[in-house]
Order: structure tokens, then sequence, then C-alpha cells
């Protein structure tokens, strides 16, 4: 039988069932046998992930060639403005290559945020911006890259959407079936 689970990860955890080192990874929180990452989700980012037993759908969800889509809320440090974004839009010249274009604009329609532990560096003299980015690639810390070659490194990454899957109705730690 096959078996998919969203997962909301906190920050800090890491994105496999067991870790040497002892540090929090999925194994603490999701009690579901044989399920896998479809994808990851680094260790100082949080938000969802699909777990699934499901191969073709691990593969169709973590594969480049089905360019399926994750959106993403975004704290970063300073004040952006939709011209500044723009470049987002028509792909960015990155170290390994052109992004994809992508969906950027500013805020997060209004969605509530929980505390992060620990919570992120705060300067008074700099302000901070939320985001809401849309992708249909996944490379390698793709988003923060993308955020610092315009000049806006990251402080916060939240994936919020995977697909039609996304957080709504899952704290921080928690987990369905779906």
């Amino acid at each position: 039988m096959t078996e998919t689970v969203i997962f909301h990860k906190p920050y800090g955890v890491l994105p496999q069932f067991s870790d040497k080192e002892g540090r929090p990874h999925l194994g603490d929180f999701v009690s579901v046998a044989g399920i896998y990452p479809a994808g990851r989700l680094d260790r100082d980012s949080e938000g969802l992930m699909v777990l699934t037993s499901d191969g073709a759908l691990q593969h169709k969800i973590a594969h480049p060639d089905h360019k399926m889509s994750k959106t993403y809320w975004v704290q970063v440090e300073g004040a952006p403005t939709e011209e500044d974004l723009a470049p987002i839009s028509d792909g960015l010249a990155l170290k390994d290559g052109m992004t994809l274009p992508a969906k950027c604009q500013l805020g997060i329609a209004g969605h509530q945020i929980w505390d992060r532990d620990p919570p992120i560096r705060v300067r008074k003299s700099i302000p901070d911006t939320w985001l809401t980015l849309t992708l249909k690639e996944g490379r390698n810390r793709q988003v923060r890259r993308m955020c610092a070659h315009l000049g806006f490194p990251v402080l916060r990454l939240i994936r919020y959407r995977v697909g039609s899957w996304t957080l709504d109705g899952l704290a921080p730690g928690q987990w369905r079936e779906v």
C-alpha cells in the first residue's frame, strides 16, 4: 500500500530519517515506516516536506524534468521593491547557470507566521521584508542564492507549498497522511 505524508519540518531538523550525531531528524517526528523524502529541505529551512513510499511520485516531485511548482515564504534583509525583484521573473544567471523564470511578490498574502526557535537575528537599522516566491525547479539552496544575487540575504526560508499540498493546518512538527 502506498503511503504519502506531508510534514511541517521545523527549523534545525535534518531532512533524513536518522543521524549518527544525534541531531533532530525526520524520524524524531514521523513514525510511518517505508517512506522517504521527495526532495530536500535544508536543515536551516523550514516548512512543507512530502514523504512517500511511491517512487513515481517521489520522482515527479524531486526530478527537475517535471518542474513541479513549489512556493516559498522568504524573509529577506532589506526592503526590496518590485523593481528590485523583477529580474527573478526573467531568470537569474547564477554560478550553475540561468534559473528558470519564477514568480515573486512582496508579502505573504495575510498569512500568520509562527515564531521560530531560535529567532532570526534582528538589526534595528536594517529592515526586513517577506516575499512569496514560486519556482518550477529546485537547485541546491536556489532561493537563498537568488535573493543574495539581488542583494537581499535570506533571514528565514519557509516552503509553503509543493504542487497542490500546503502547510495549511499543520503546526511545526506535525504531519498527516494524504
